[in-house]
């Protein structure tokens, strides 16, 4: 048995693009971004960004609904462009959220530092990674309702933030517009400071693209599917610009707290939530942000199992891999993701956390590959493949503004990659810091061209 089960509702897809893209970002780090941006800084980076997403679900949605496929855009990448390019994809989008279960694991053990400081971070760390191993192993049914329910948690604490927040603002004389006066603001530090919001923004808006990889476990994927990327574009645009609107006008961009992004007291959600909930606020928005760091971590599983099962079925892998269990999950992909997240986490101990954080790094550009990617795929599908396979009248799903917005998202991803170098080099950083930053770009070039010499040999 080698095929994944179609288990998944609307409802569930909805969630688990969602969920992968609400975490610590928008919790933590957004205070940090109007902190090195100013308000208009932030505010704007992030409407471009969402313009962007926007633009790379639609091409994701238009080529999901034509061939679902829990490769997503691995199998597209393959199909469209190349194999060698495909071949890439894969491997960069399977060791990235491999490496990424471990990052948030670790995470989720420093919140927990929070309520018990006696305790080693080791001991929770192995607790919530046998969780989300165990949460993945059952049907994925189970996974699609854990991260549904996590989900739900998050947004709620964030709808309830925006309606405290708009009546907080009303209250405030020239409702807080004055926060966009004080200082150099709106736009503090002039364009390096909107740069490198404009990085962070997009690092923020990532795990969206899990809608795709979902594809082929979701029942009547070619009505689902259209319908959850409107819904999850929509709420994002809605959860991250107004949140960061809010906190602009409630919490000048000078304030000192919001560059701090490893205390949980000092998160603008705290801050504001503080005026409401007194000293409760820290430990029920601690709360939150763990779910949140548990939600993306159990996503990251998800995804990378998936991932690995493509390969497999696509003979890029050990066809081992593409077996699956009764319950429609395959067992060895999930076994081998959980081993390179348990060696990576285990790494940080061992080594003080060199190998770790260089790791992170690696998985850092990762998802702008990723997204380049989608784009670059959904133009060579519209431009080579479509012509002679239906045309255009062929397609349930038809995604707007081709070609402009797959070469206005490829021209913006490569600004942002390029843009990694400028801010490197304005923090006076070595060559190898250099080289830290760009290795997943490196990483992605050297399996590509190592796959066409090994094609051709």
């Amino acid at each position: 048995m080698n095929n994944l089960s179609q288990r998944l509702h609307s409802r569930h897809v909805n969630m688990i693009a969602l969920g992968g893209s609400i975490g610590t970002g928008i919790f933590l780090a957004s205070g940090y971004a109007i902190t090195v941006g100013g308000p208009g800084g932030a505010l704007f980076a992030y409407i471009i960004m969402a313009v962007i997403v926007y633009f790379l679900m639609t091409s994701l949605g238009e080529m999901s609904t034509n061939k679902p496929s829990a490769g997503s855009f691995c199998d597209y990448s393959t199909l469209y462009v190349g194999k060698s390019f495909g071949f890439a994809m894969g491997y960069n989008y399977w060791l990235n959220w491999a490496i990424t279960i471990a990052a948030e694991i670790s995470a989720a053990a420093i919140i927990m530092s929070y309520w018990f400081p006696g305790v080693e971070s080791v001991i929770f760390s192995g607790i919530f990674f046998v969780i989300i191993f165990l949460l993945n192993i059952f049907s994925v049914r189970v996974y699609g309702e854990t991260e549904y329910w996590f989900s739900i948690m998050k947004v709620a604490i964030i709808i309830i933030f925006i309606i405290l927040g708009v009546i907080a603002v009303l209250r405030l004389p020239h409702f807080g517009t004055t926060n966009w006066h004080i200082g150099d603001a709106p736009f503090h530090a002039g364009f390096l400071g909107f740069l490198t919001v404009f990085l962070f923004a997009g690092f923020s808006f990532q795990g969206s693209e899990l809608v795709g990889v979902a594809s082929e476990e979701t029942k009547e994927p070619q009505k689902n599917i259209p319908k959850s990327i409107k819904r999850v574009f929509w709420r994002l645009c809605l959860f991250y610009v107004l949140s960061i609107g809010i906190i602009s006008l409630l919490i000048p961009y000078t304030n000192p707290n919001l560059a701090n992004q490893s205390d949980v007291t000092m998160s603008p959600y705290t801050i504001i939530f503080q005026q409401y909930l007194s000293h409760y606020a820290a430990s029920f928005v601690n709360f939150v942000i763990l779910v949140a760091i548990l939600s993306a971590a159990n996503a990251s599983m998800y995804s990378a199992t998936r991932i690995l099962w493509y390969l497999g079925k696509t003979k890029q892998a050990p066809s081992a891999v593409q077996k699956v269990n009764s319950h429609g999950v395959p067992m060895l992909a999930l076994i081998l993701t959980a081993v390179i997240g348990g060696l990576v986490f285990i790494s940080s101990y061992m080594d003080n956390g060199v190998l770790f954080n260089y790791l992170v790094q690696i998985s850092s550009l990762s998802g702008f590959i990723a997204w380049f990617g989608i784009a670059l795929s959904h133009y060579k599908f519209r431009k080579d493949y479509l012509p002679t396979h239906g045309g255009f009248d062929s397609l349930i799903y038809k995604a707007k503004f081709y070609p402009y917005a797959q070469i206005i998202s490829m021209l913006f991803i490569l600004f942002i990659v390029a843009a990694q170098f400028l801010t490197v080099g304005s923090e006076g950083r070595t060559f190898w810091g250099l080289v830290t930053v760009y290795s997943s770009v490196i990483l992605f070039i050297v399996i590509y061209f190592g796959h066409k010499v090994f094609a051709k040999n």
